[in-house]
């Protein structure tokens, strides 16, 4: 894209400081020189309190409406927002000359996802979609072995993203329909979904199992899918909300060898923890946490490649200020988006 803008910070706002914004967009602004954090929104006394302590520099709003109505004061605009309200406020932002980051998921459908698209083509202004687990260090690991040709051909990736969430509680992630972008496949299957993409390549969805378990629930907490790549490999993508016990992380077969590895990348625990960037051992996985590689019982611990969160942002920076690519594509974005509404499909008529 064209650059826009020749020098930083890039003036910025946030949209939402429930998790997301509170912990996987607003520290990497903060602690990146290219940007200045300007303006959040919430609509929460609690929260506006909290982003106010941790964020000093920034003015508080009430509403998205009155952080919009202060485009002229911003470059750019991160949506931190639940997904079935992406649409009107990247469309409002683009319309307000504003370069947008989207937090996954996306959008619920492919045509909202094209229309942003559009937009943000139209507008000549960076869209770029948060898929922060691309640069999760254990990913990272399996990216570097499959470039090594450690693995030989791979046959299989196992991708598992489980959490034990308890009963539903007073959130939009537990009263917000599938319809609406909920629900775990939008949620963690986003980043499942483009995980194996960026791996594997192109995919279909062979089967998908998508489930409400707790009582109540009006989106699924527990899904399976499988899906078969053009390249040949297969993917089994497991995610939940309602797991005692979880499964490895990541599980690749490959014809010469295999990759394990157990637990989730920690730069989320350290975040909230407001262990930032910058903060000693960020993004450094302990030994007892590396993954596994070889046949059988003759098993060699990998080191696993530090996390990398900021990059995103780092990428985001280059974008606006050089003209480079998005640090994630949204036509990737819209693949996923593509994939789940398939999924969805899917599970209906199975369950029909």
């Amino acid at each position: 894209m064209p650059s826009t803008q020749k020098s930083s910070p890039i003036r910025t706002g946030i949209i939402g400081f429930g998790l997301s914004g509170r912990v996987f967009h607003a520290p990497f602004i903060a602690t990146n020189p290219a940007f200045s954090l300007d303006l959040i929104s919430t609509g929460s006394p609690e929260r506006a309190a909290e982003a106010a302590a941790q964020h000093p520099g920034a003015e508080i709003v009430g509403s998205p409406e009155e952080l919009l109505a202060r485009a002229a004061d911003l470059d750019l605009v991160i949506l931190a927002s639940p997904a079935h309200v992406h649409l009107a406020q990247g469309l409002a932002a683009f319309e307000a000359g504003l370069h947008v980051v989207i937090d996954k998921p996306f959008v619920p459908t492919v045509t909202d996802a094209k229309q942003l698209i559009e937009a943000s083509e139209d507008a000549g202004k960076l869209l770029a979609v948060f898929q922060n687990r691309r640069w999760d260090g254990d990913f990272l690991t399996i990216k570097k072995l499959l470039a090594e040709g450690a693995l030989g051909d791979i046959h299989r990736f196992e991708s598992t993203f489980e959490r034990w969430g308890g009963a539903l509680r007073d959130r939009w992630q537990d009263s917000t329909t599938a319809e609406q972008g909920a629900g775990i496949t939008y949620d963690l299957g986003s980043h499942l979904i483009d995980q194996a993409l960026q791996l594997f390549g192109p995919a279909t969805v062979d089967t998908a199992e998508l489930t409400v378990v707790r009582d109540g629930g009006v989106s699924d907490d527990d899904a399976f899918i499988s899906l078969l790549h053009d390249s040949g490999v297969r993917s089994h993508l497991t995610m939940s909300r309602v797991a005692g016990q979880i499964g490895p992380r990541f599980r690749v077969l490959g014809s010469e060898s295999a990759y394990s590895v157990n637990g989730l990348d920690n730069q989320e625990p350290m975040l909230k923890q407001q262990q930032w960037p910058g903060s000693k051992g960020y993004g450094l996985t302990p030994k007892a946490g590396w993954g596994l590689v070889g046949v059988g019982e003759e098993l060699t611990p990998v080191r696993t490649e530090d996390g990398a969160y900021p990059e995103f942002y780092a990428g985001v920076a280059a974008s606006i200020l050089d003209g480079a690519p998005s640090p994630v594509d949204p036509k990737d974005a819209l693949a996923v988006v593509r994939i789940i509404e398939r999924a969805h499909h899917l599970s209906a008529a199975v369950s029909a």
